[in-house]
């Protein structure tokens, strides 16, 4: 069986632990994978909410609101695989390295998280083991595939960021972030300034690309891959006409650059 295939979960399987990531199979020699680190604000049963108020649930501490949606259409738009994870952040941040003190959040923009506060390291490693660590498994198997088939992929990871940051508001629509390669990060800055909606576009913001031991850390630079992190403002996403517009955008840009390199 392929590994694209071998893999694939539904959403509503969080409940085994053993998949607790969503795969969408594509062309492995399309020269792209997609990923999105903070899909779901989902938590399985047995950690009991975290013993998070219900409403949480709908914040940016949960989840990336509107990455999941933008990310299936694009992949579906360009015919290439995606892996999201199906899990809460909250429950653990796979956009953190394992040593990361912010890999399993006790406070998370003001809201305490009862669930986490006293977990000690035999209780992270059990996290990492149940949801981190298939979702590497899940994006190295995803990067053998297209490498055997002669493609190693450019890495695109898409994420949300909220409106308004500690009473602030923000002013750009999107972001694109990186660490020291540039080669897809500036084209796709280039080209959503290009772009006739006249966006303003951050550069290495909301927030600075290079975290270490994160997704693009751990599975892009240490492999000399392409790649860049997507930032989309969130009430830009509330609707399936701007999740449209956004999957569409970012597939027009992508298109020539999967096709020429970049």
């Amino acid at each position: 069986m392929p590994t694209s295939a071998a893999l694939r979960t539904a959403p509503e399987s969080l409940e085994r632990p053993e998949h607790p990531v969503e795969i969408i199979p594509g062309n492995p020699q399309g020269g792209l994978l997609l990923l999105c680190d903070h899909a779901s604000n989902a938590v399985p049963d047995d950690l009991g909410r975290l013993g998070v108020a219900e409403h949480e649930f709908a914040r940016h501490i949960a989840y990336d609101i509107g990455a999941a949606a933008v990310t299936r259409r694009l992949a579906d738009l360009l015919g290439v695989p995606a892996i999201l994870t199906m899990f809460s952040r909250l429950v653990i941040d796979p956009n953190r390295g394992r040593k990361d003190p912010t890999l399993v959040m006790r406070l998370s923009d003001g809201a305490i998280v009862p669930g986490n506060a006293r977990i000690d390291a035999d209780g992270v490693a059990e996290r990492i083991r149940r949801f981190y660590a298939p979702y590497d498994r899940a994006i190295d198997a995803a990067v053998a595939e297209a490498e055997a088939a002669g493609a190693p992929p450019m890495i695109l990871t898409m994420h949300s960021f909220t409106r308004y940051w500690r009473g602030i508001e923000r002013p750009w629509q999107v972001g694109i972030l990186y660490d020291r390669d540039e080669r897809l990060s500036r084209p796709l800055i280039q080209g959503l300034r290009a772009d006739p909606a006249g966006l303003t576009v951050g550069d290495n913001a909301p927030y600075g690309g290079g975290l270490p031991g994160d997704t693009v850390d751990r599975h892009a630079t240490a492999r000399g891959l392409p790649n860049a992190l997507v930032e989309i403002r969130q009430d830009l996403l509330l609707n399936d006409a701007g999740i449209e517009e956004w999957a569409q955008r970012f597939a027009r840009l992508m298109q020539p650059l999967m096709t020429n390199g970049c």
